[in-house]
């Protein structure tokens, strides 16, 4: 019997690339309060739950705001960031996802979706793959941000799989941590230097062909 029964995949960056969108949403907001964010900013909110970021945000530029100007900030961000979806579609899956996810759930593995995203189902429905997924577990339905395994350990649940029997799809070093935290097989989609504690690293899903997954799924 193969010793991985479950995958489980992040949203934002590994299936669709959304971090344009958060982009332009925390970057409108910054300039609102007079503050500059740029990409390295950004790079520092993947995997990580809005309210942290406004925070982060916020303390990067000793900028102190009433607590009900911090709840107007965060659905400003939302508001911004939903009307930029607005016109996502199929087109902006990224490259071979739904091959890898064809090719799991040929092989009678469980896939769920793992994600800080509030968003994740609006989305996975506009680029047609909601009904892909055995679970999705999103910002909607944790407590608890990444590199807490909150996330990931709701998702294995969900699907009826143990930790030790997952791997996740993580393209953030907090996700990374997180997938470790919960004793699952970390494999990252993105920099090899920024994601050095995975226990595999792809730039990208083209770089992982049906041979590396099956020797994954019988990984002992």
């Amino acid at each position: 019997m193969p010793h991985i029964k479950g995958f489980i995949f992040d949203l934002d960056g590994v299936i669709v690339d959304t971090a344009k969108y958060h982009f332009e949403a925390w970057q409108r907001i910054a300039r609102s309060l007079g503050a500059d964010f740029d990409h390295k900013d950004n790079e520092q909110l993947k995997g990580v739950s809005r309210v942290r970021s406004l925070e982060l945000i916020l303390n990067w530029h000793n900028i102190e705001v009433s607590k009900e100007d911090f709840i107007r900030l965060l659905d400003q961000k939302n508001k911004d960031y939903l009307a930029l979806i607005t016109d996502m579609d199929a087109s902006e899956q990224l490259p071979d996802v739904s091959r890898v996810l064809a090719f799991l759930k040929g092989h009678h593995q469980k896939v769920a979706v793992g994600s800080a995203s509030k968003n994740a189902r609006p989305i996975l429905e506009k680029i047609q793959l909601l009904n892909q997924f055995d679970a999705v577990v999103d910002g909607t339905n944790v407590t608890k941000a990444k590199p807490d395994p909150e996330v990931f350990l709701q998702a294995a649940e969900q699907i009826g799989v143990g930790a030790d029997h997952c791997v996740v799809f993580e393209d953030a070093q907090a996700g990374i941590q997180a997938a470790k935290a919960a004793g699952m097989i970390a494999i990252g989609i993105g920099s090899a230097d920024v994601l050095k504690e995975a226990d595999h690293v792809f730039a990208n899903f083209t770089e992982i062909d049906n041979a590396f997954l099956n020797q994954i799924i019988n990984t002992k």
